[in-house]
């Protein structure tokens, strides 16, 4: 069955970084846009970036120029560095992929929470 696993994340502080990994499993990764986004509590979850399957890539304002995200098709693996980390940017922060670019689909992962605080 399809499995997306998150790892990653935890508590760092403000000006750090983190790297998030997603670890796919259950369906043809190369052919899926893979997403990251984040939930923080009492707001809906929302696009933080996606990377299409010809490594095309759309980010969020807030987040541009501080995370990239990248994918490994040999490790089935989708990657969310995030730099300069704001305490805005504590989430629960969930893996998705999709078969359409711009569009979120119906795989999601468990989550890892990032929390940014001193």
């Amino acid at each position: 069955q399809v499995q997306l696993v998150e790892s990653g994340g935890g508590l760092v502080q403000p000006g750090g970084s983190l790297r998030l990994s997603c670890a796919a499993s259950g369906f043809t990764f190369s052919n899926y846009a893979m997403g990251w986004y984040r939930q923080a509590p009492g707001k809906e979850r929302g696009l933080v970036a996606q990377i299409g399957i010809n490594r095309r890539t759309n980010y969020a304002d807030s987040v541009k120029g501080r995370f990239t995200i990248f994918r490994d098709n040999a490790k089935n693996t989708v990657y969310l560095q995030m730099n300069s980390l704001k305490t805005e940017d504590t989430a629960v922060y969930y893996c998705n992929a999709s078969p359409f670019w711009g569009a979120k689909g119906a795989y999601w992962g468990q989550g890892t929470q990032v929390t940014v605080s001193s």
